[in-house]
């Protein structure tokens, strides 16, 4: 399944393949960035580890992505995706209303 916030970038050629390969595409309500799990739990990771870095090309900044990924443990990743469901029932009890927090 493919979860994604709706952003404009999230439809690039990829995605689009995705989708129409049959890759079920999760609904996302608007004004929801805490049920992003790449926004609240992946990038933030990649972000602290990599800030100041500089790359010199393309490879370079897939070999470090990669190795800071391989660096996460594969609980953190699971315990993300019961905090993400935690979130999800939040907004369904708020009907898909605006909630704070994580």
């Amino acid at each position: 399944m493919l979860l994604h916030d709706n952003a404009p970038a999230h439809f690039a050629i990829c995605v689009q393949f995705l989708a129409q390969s049959g890759v079920p595409v999760l609904d996302h309500p608007p004004y929801s960035p805490d049920l992003a799990p790449a926004d609240i739990f992946l990038l933030p990771r990649l972000k602290s580890s990599m800030k100041g870095a500089r790359f010199a090309d393309v490879v370079t900044i897939q070999v470090s992505v990669t190795a800071v990924r391989r660096l996460i443990p594969t609980e953190a990743f699971a315990d993300s995706f019961k905090k993400l469901y935690e979130r999800c029932q939040k907004c369904v009890v708020k009907d898909g209303d605006y909630f704070e927090g994580q």
